[in-house]
């Protein structure tokens, strides 16, 4: 998997922007794409990642969403414009 191009941490929750390269009517596009991940050790101590949110997870997962969406805004105000890939 490539790395993120920004990743927005609120506790153990995580919103990381990726961005998905396809192709429309000949021209490239990068279409942003958030993934939202939850970061806890196991029983070993080994670092895992889950989808799953906890009651306490939610207000975190907000922020770190509304943090990726702002970034991504300031960065195009279309998300279609054609980028150079």
């Amino acid at each position: 998997m490539s790395k993120p191009e920004k990743v927005f941490k609120v506790g153990p929750v995580r919103a990381s922007i990726f961005r998905n390269s396809i192709e429309r009517n000949g021209k490239s596009f990068l279409l942003p794409k958030v993934v939202l991940e939850v970061r806890y050790k196991d029983a070993l101590g080994q670092w895992k990642g889950t989808n799953s949110l906890s009651l306490n997870d939610l207000p975190k997962a907000v922020l770190a969403l509304q943090s990726a969406y702002a970034y991504l805004l300031e960065q195009s105000k279309d998300p279609l414009e054609p980028q150079n890939t």
